[in-house]
């Protein structure tokens, strides 16, 4: 009985490690031929893309340094004109002292601009809760007229009182 248990536990054995070896191998599989793809639409506006995109990364480090050479702070000449003319000049009544404290309005600031006849000028002027733009002959309320704009402050004229103001600037 030994031998027959004995040869019986080896065929038994056997068919289960050439089943375990079948098992563990697969048959050899044949190879595919190799596939040649055919580029799509949106892989060639995807390089189309890229390539712009390696030009401009190229554009934005120049190797060269820029040849012009431009002052920022300096713009160019006005070209002269006929020599101002300034015309009749009018003669107005000397302005009075009046302290700052008294004054109906405050000269804000002044504006310039270069014309062709010379220098245009305009007073901005703070009073009666209002803020007032104006030149040479405005009026400022219905009490005041503007007589002159000068660099260094603003000439009124009180039509009530027929005096003048001069409201410099500070």
């Amino acid at each position: 009985m030994n031998v027959k248990r004995t040869v019986t536990l080896g065929v038994v054995g056997g068919a289960v490690v050439v089943w375990l070896a079948a098992a563990a191998t697969s048959p050899p599989r044949a190879i595919p031929a190799a596939v040649v793809a055919r580029p799509t639409v949106v892989d060639q506006s995807g390089a189309a893309l890229a390539a712009e995109i390696a030009r401009l990364h190229e554009r934005l480090r120049p190797t060269a340094a820029p040849d012009q050479t431009r002052d920022l702070f300096r713009y160019a000449a006005r070209p002269s004109a006929q020599p101002f003319d300034p015309g009749p000049v009018v003669i107005a009544p000397e302005p009075l002292a009046v302290p700052a404290a008294l004054l109906p309005f405050k000269l804000v600031g002044l504006a310039e601009d270069y014309t062709v006849t010379g220098v245009d000028r305009s007073a901005i002027l703070s009073g009666l809760g209002d803020l007032f733009i104006v030149k040479e002959g405005d009026m400022v309320g219905t009490r005041y007229r503007v007589v002159t704009v000068a660099p260094d402050g603003v000439d009124l004229l009180d039509l009530a009182a027929e005096t003048s103001l001069h409201i410099p600037l500070k």
